[in-house]
């Protein structure tokens, strides 16, 4: 049995007590079959190695590196496509998220792709893996948008072995500080300062998200011993669309940064 496999069979006792980690297994869990229905297409079949709403190809941006024999974790897996994708590239990947319902979908992938590798019920705040088990970790709009980065990336560095990438999209933090939640939009407008908070509720019952401001992200990594590679700020051509945003907030992107892609390494 691989260090992957025997760490994922440890039970992880997530942070009972957070709220935002309660409130969004809930959502995950409730709409789980809808988001699968809306993007399915979008995140599968040739889609599913690639990064953001825009879904840039891995092959193109090489984000991972060579993926043959690495152990990887996936963090927000939802339904493991990318994980169940690098299987056939001889990764040796584990899935982690935390909501049951996108794990039983990344289950019914995995046997009907035939493939078989670790997913895991857990909260990326405490990972249930011994440190240094993996090469790689990634996140593509998983749980590093839904966590508090404050208790996550030290997990992350933690799980990751000296010299292992560390690669994850998630929103640009000018993608709050632009937004209009009354029309649910991108405005040309300031709506909110981007210094202070950066945990973003949406309206309606919708999940909670993190937006840190870069100057955070880059001191909270070298706090934790990871070195910026590249960070991309994801730009649509003028043909491009996305299941996740309307025509209006894709023709914002094309002018203001809406996601961002981080490459690190640990040190």
């Amino acid at each position: 049995m691989t260090t992957a496999r025997r760490s994922a069979r440890r039970r992880v006792t997530t942070r009972a007590s957070a709220p935002h980690i309660r409130r969004n297994r809930a959502v995950w869990d409730r709409v789980s079959a809808w988001y699968d229905r809306r993007h399915g297409r979008a995140l599968g079949g040739r889609n599913a190695a690639s990064w953001g709403e825009f879904r840039f190809p891995e092959r193109e941006l090489q984000l991972l590196g060579r993926v043959r024999g690495k152990r990887i974790l996936e963090l927000g897996c939802g339904a493991a496509r990318w994980s169940i994708a690098l299987t056939r590239s001889g990764a040796r990947p584990a899935g982690l998220d935390l909501s049951s319902a996108q794990l039983l979908r990344a289950r019914e992938l995995q046997r009907a792709a035939r493939t078989r590798f670790p997913l895991v019920r857990g909260s990326a705040e405490r990972l249930p893996f011994r440190a240094g088990t993996f090469d790689t970790v990634f996140c593509d709009w998983g749980a590093m948008t839904f966590s508090d980065p404050t208790r996550s990336l030290p997990e992350v560095a933690r799980v990751l072995r000296r010299g292992g990438r560390f690669a994850f999209a998630t929103a640009n933090p000018w993608r709050s500080v632009t937004y209009e939640p009354r029309r649910d939009r991108q405005t040309r407008r300031l709506a909110r300062p981007y210094f202070g908070s950066f945990r973003v509720e949406y309206p309606g019952d919708s999940a909670v998200e993190f937006h840190p401001p870069f100057g955070f992200c880059i001191d909270l990594f070298r706090a934790n011993g990871l070195r910026v590679e590249r960070l991309i700020e994801s730009r649509p051509g003028p043909r491009q669309r996305s299941t996740y945003l309307s025509r209006r907030d894709i023709d914002w992107a094309r002018s203001w940064p809406i996601e961002a892609i981080w490459q690190l390494v640990k040190e």
